[in-house]
């Protein structure tokens, strides 16, 4: 399992955010700058691996394919988009945005080594699903134990 550095920063940055944003919501009472609204975001993601493949999950409700690209380089496994704001509605009739919008990007090191060329990326109902074979030297292989001493059948 590939290990991922915490950095403490990167939670207090975002906390700082969240209070400053509920500061100019007590003092201002109005809706938020669109500008806040269209702040960066990061899809929720699930990573797990089978016998023979790795499978990394991403949650992107309400994208098209082709807003997300998505490399594979160095066993790193980059994964980059951008959800629009719909300007369908203007934005003064508005009461509540919740929803995160605008670039983001997830880079994620993988575990194992897996075969690039094989490599397939499917969405289905707001999920994206990338499988990763995994390469043949990556792939556990069972090693039978021989006992001294034991007689053959």
């Amino acid at each position: 399992m590939a290990i991922v550095r915490w950095d403490p920063f990167r939670d207090l940055m975002t906390l700082q955010d969240e209070v400053n944003r509920l500061f100019r919501r007590s003092f201002f009472r109005g809706v938020e700058p669109a500008s806040e609204t269209l702040a960066t975001w990061a899809p929720a993601i699930d990573m797990y691996e089978t016998d023979d493949k790795l499978v990394v999950e991403v949650e992107l409700p309400g994208l098209d394919a082709k807003d997300v690209d998505i490399s594979l380089e160095d066993d790193i496994l980059h994964i980059k988009g951008e959800r629009k704001f719909a300007s369908e509605v203007k934005e003064e009739n508005y009461h509540r945005i919740e929803r995160a919008y605008g670039m983001f990007e997830r880079t994620i090191p993988l575990p194992r080594k897996v075969d690039e060329d094989k490599v397939v990326a499917t969405v289905s109902d707001g999920v994206l699903r990338i499988d990763m074979p995994k390469a043949e030297e990556a792939k556990p292989k069972k090693i039978p134990i021989k006992v001294e001493g034991e007689k053959k059948e």
